[in-house]
């Protein structure tokens, strides 16, 4: 019997995960693995934000691809690594975390590489999934080496300042993607391969050696459900625009995600060595985490795409052009978290740090969803992506702090790949409704009301995120 049926993850835990390493390695501090580990969320952000202003590029090159076929190369990764980060977090586990994060960035710039030479959009999604599959492996075993070098009262905040740079990362990323696609949309996938080359020698000097433990090996069987499920249920949103809401290949769809995840849901509750831990909603501060996680998740997604298919098809601006509008909303994410966030959290507390956000986040869509027009505007883009930016530095490294503060050492990397793996099942839902939303208008005007819809939509849902944030991460008054 494992954690899971004894409710107590004390006794799970090893005895010490911050083992020193060994001699052959120079020592290094704590700031020196964050710096390293950094490279997995940085890559992993960059090629994000990159392949969302290269799309429209990527499908002109490939003559005859729909903006519903073009979609999957994005929710093929988001599925792939939503799936994939709890699998290989519990793998992880069991072995040395340097070599697990060393071996994931290996795949994701063997896969990168990869991408760039794909020939069609099949392969191009196919080799996504591969390169998600890297970044499924390196994110959590980055998380479980940070989490093992900091003190317990120092957890918060690095995971804060590793999720900040993360945004660093994803502000140059439209820049960059506007610059490499004027000379071809393939370099936005060999940016990745000299990053991950030098990751991947620094990391081998300097890691230390953090061994795993004796966790349960996971079973595939509920990795391949629980991505059959979220597959399905992306499959049908995005179809249900052209097939109609009563076409049977809906319905079935809708059907067959149903199935997989409700009996993913069961052996999660009746299996020994559950895929995703049911103890780990037993804290109150990763259940709130997670429940906020999603509707916020999902409306980011959909306003990272939005924005760049707007700019590109409806005012016909080039990636460039798209890429310097977008990027200063990305930048405001790490000056947010670094400067502002730390400091309410220790004054005001999580909630009403997290509440800031989502409201800020949804005063930009208002923005996005009322003020929008036929004609181009450099400084209404700029303006609009100043508040989505500033909510996401509030919003997201607070949840990813809050999730991580409560976990016991045993479960680092497995929480941090549950909440990953909610916010990026979430990301492939959210692009899902938006693509079923606008559908495919033929003119200008269409084109704005179907946005419009969609952005209001994206009000709505992040909107949910503020009843899990007021009953979930509030803190409860103290017992006179």
């Amino acid at each position: 019997m494992n954690s899971v049926e004894r409710g107590t993850f004390a006794r799970a835990a090893p005895p010490d995960l911050s083992v020193s390493p060994a001699p052959r390695r120079p020592s290094a501090s704590p700031n020196t693995v964050l710096a390293i580990v950094c490279v997995g969320i940085c890559l992993a952000n960059l090629d994000l934000f990159i392949v969302n202003v290269a799309l429209p590029s990527i499908g002109r090159d490939f003559k005859g691809a729909s903006l519903d076929d073009m979609s999957w190369v994005l929710n093929g990764y988001a599925i792939a690594y939503a799936a994939l980060l709890v699998f290989f977090g519990r793998l992880a586990e069991r072995h040395r975390r340097n070599l697990s994060f060393l071996l994931g960035v290996g795949l994701f710039t063997v896969a990168s590489a990869a991408c760039a030479a794909a020939n069609s959009v099949a392969m191009l999604t196919a080799f996504r999934i591969v390169q998600a599959a890297g970044a499924a492996l390196m994110t959590p075993t980055s998380l479980g080496l940070l989490l093992a070098v900091f003190a317990p009262e120092k957890r918060g905040s690095a995971v804060r300042t590793w999720t900040a740079i993360g945004g660093l990362a994803a502000a140059l990323g439209p820049v960059v993607g506007g610059i490499l696609v004027t000379v071809n949309w393939r370099w936005i996938f060999f940016v990745n391969v000299p990053i991950g080359l030098a990751a991947m020698a620094i990391g081998w000097w300097r890691l230390p050696e953090i061994e795993g433990h004796d966790a349960p090996r996971p079973k595939f069987l509920d990795a391949v459900l629980v991505t059959g499920g979220i597959g399905a249920l992306v499959f049908a949103i995005v179809k249900v625009s052209d097939w109609g809401l009563r076409a049977p290949a809906i319905a079935y769809s809708f059907a067959v995600a149903a199935i997989l995840l409700t009996v993913f849901v069961w052996r999660c509750f009746r299996t020994e060595n559950p895929f995703v831990d049911p103890a780990l909603f037993r804290i109150r501060q990763f259940t709130g985490a997670a429940l906020v996680m999603a509707p916020y998740s999902a409306a980011f997604g959909a306003m990272l795409l939005s924005v760049a298919l707007w700019e590109q098809t409806a005012w016909g601006w080039s990636a460039l052009q798209t890429g310097l509008a977008i990027a200063p909303g990305p930048l405001m994410v790490p000056i947010t978290s670094l400067l502002f966030a730390n400091r309410l959290i220790a004054r005001f507390g999580a909630a009403p740090v997290v509440t800031a956000g989502i409201v800020v986040f949804a005063a930009g869509l208002v923005a996005w969803a009322t003020l929008i027009g036929p004609e181009p505007s450099m400084a209404f883009v700029i303006m609009g992506m100043i508040p989505t930016g500033i909510g996401v530095g509030l919003t997201f490294p607070t949840l990813m702090g809050v999730s991580a503060a409560g976990l016991p050492p045993s479960s680092f990397a497995t929480g941090s790949g549950v909440i990953n793996m909610i916010r990026q099942a979430s990301l492939a839902v959210g692009v899902a409704i938006f693509v079923a939303i606008i559908g495919t208008p033929t003119s200008l005007p269409e084109r704005l009301v179907a946005f419009q819809r969609g952005w209001w939509v994206m009000v709505a849902i992040v909107a949910l995120g503020l009843l899990p944030t007021y009953f979930y991460l509030r803190q409860k008054p103290k017992a006179a």
